[in-house]
């Protein structure tokens, strides 16, 4: 069965670099976020053991959500310049790898994900796993029968895997029912409020009994009377968040199945870019990773 690997770019450099102290090359430029990145990587390859790998980023250029609500957020800070600068190391070096990388204007790497995965899904025939790699909740929205999110839990060492169940436990919800439940809710990290006055156990309730925000606005007349006041206030709310929310899964990029299957994390140019950034330890690791996946791929053939 094939394994495609969706990694969320963004996510993981971010989270990479706040997790790691600071690192830097022998030219002085910053490479921490880049090297905890290709760590991570390097795990997803060994515990994960996909055939098919690609990388999704945002752009610098607004996106839809912004255009929709002025305040979309807002309250973020400006990426550091010592992050920003290493988003083009992280490409070079999935370049070496082999891997192909996906943006689109407009929209944001958690779209993307969701567009190259709609498309894996309808346009391969083959039996297909796919297994999101991200710290951003939002795509858990997208968990089904063939697709699994590998979230890291605690900076870049510990990982679960969510299936439905483990959306359920985390969320107290489907992950189909994750847009309406934000949309109740709202996100905070992403400065939207949601419903004002209906917290996470009320929206809970809610989903369990009418199943999505549409069906919950149908039946407030039955509804407590404070808790139906609520809920009609802030309809408008609901509907913008629950747009905020949701993952675009039609975006105007293309998956090559074939070419997301051509990665090689041993290259000759991989190893020359580890030699140039000074990655001594990771070269031994991708040395030792190539090793047994080269044995993996001898061993299926037999």
């Amino acid at each position: 069965m094939s394994k495609l690997i969706l990694i969320d770019g963004n996510a993981i450099l971010h989270r990479a670099y706040h997790a790691l102290p600071p690192l830097t090359s022998k030219k002085g430029e910053p490479i921490g976020a880049v090297y905890g990145f290709i760590s991570m990587l390097l795990r997803v390859v060994q515990d994960l053991k996909p055939t098919h790998i690609t990388v999704a980023f945002d752009t610098a250029k607004p996106t839809f959500r912004h255009v929709a609500y002025v305040g979309y957020q807002a309250q973020r800070p400006r990426v550091d310049s010592e992050l920003g600068s290493q988003f083009k190391i992280a490409k070079e070096v999935l370049e070496s790898f082999g891997i192909p990388t996906f943006a689109a204007p407009g929209f944001e790497a958690d779209d993307v994900i969701g567009t190259l995965a709609f498309q894996a899904l309808t346009i391969n025939h083959q039996p297909l796993e796919i297994i999101i790699v991200t710290g951003d909740r939002d795509l858990l929205q997208l968990v089904d029968e063939k697709t699994k999110v590998y979230m890291p839990i605690k900076g870049l060492t510990d990982a679960k895997l969510f299936g439905k169940d483990e959306v359920v436990e985390r969320l107290g919800v489907n992950p189909e029912q994750v847009v309406d439940y934000k949309a109740l809710v709202g996100d905070q990290s992403d400065n939207y409020s949601g419903v004002s006055g209906v917290g996470p156990k009320t929206t809970i309730s809610l989903i369990e009994k009418y199943g999505t925000l549409e069906e919950i606005y149908k039946h407030l007349g039955d509804l407590p009377e404070k808790l139906g006041k609520n809920l009609a206030q802030g309809a408008e709310n609901a509907g913008l968040s629950k747009k905020l929310a949701t993952v675009v899964c039609d975006v105007p990029v293309t998956l090559d199945f074939e070419k997301a299957g051509k990665w090689k994390i041993d290259s000759k140019k991989a190893l020359t870019l580890f030699a140039k950034l000074g990655f001594k330890t990771l070269t031994k690791r991708i040395k030792n990773v190539g090793g047994q996946i080269d044995k993996e791929k001898q061993m299926s053939l037999i």
